[in-house]
């Protein structure tokens, strides 16, 4: 009898499927397939596609490079989205062609984030009182 993974897990196959259709869409955005101003003069990185476990819906995590406007690109995304569906339906071969949903990709800018936390003063301070510290265990 097979174990059931967690809900809050994605399978392996989720997790596969979710690569083939962000290679895809990567390939699609990259090559300039799409006729959208916004998309066409813009890089776009596709960080991550999370699968719904019965493989219909996909949420698209992406990031405009080099300064990119987010939601110019966002919004380009979702007018495209039923070219950009079709063309990842022919290269990733599905019994159904899962529908997209597309979303910023948030997670560079809260690692940002805790650079610059770590980087200040008050946290450097902490930081190497606490390596002082733990020198003096090393010479016992």
């Amino acid at each position: 009898m097979k174990a059931k993974a967690s809900s809050s897990e994605p399978s392996v196959r989720m997790l596969r499927v979710g690569e083939q259709v962000r290679h895809a869409l990567s390939e699609v955005l990259s090559r300039g397939d799409v006729h959208d101003e916004a998309l066409s003069s813009t890089p776009i990185s596709v960080t991550e596609v999370r699968m719904s476990p019965d493989l219909r819906h996909a949420m698209v995590f992406v990031k405009p490079l080099l300064g990119g406007d987010e939601e110019a690109v966002l919004t380009a995304l979702k007018k495209n989205v039923r070219y950009l569906r079709g063309e990842v339906s022919r290269r990733v071969n599905l019994k159904y062609s899962a529908s997209l949903k597309f979303k910023i990709d948030e997670s560079f800018d809260e690692g940002s984030h805790i650079d610059s936390l770590l980087r200040t003063a008050h946290v450097a301070r902490d930081l190497a009182a606490d390596t002082e510290d733990g020198d003096d265990d090393q010479l016992e």
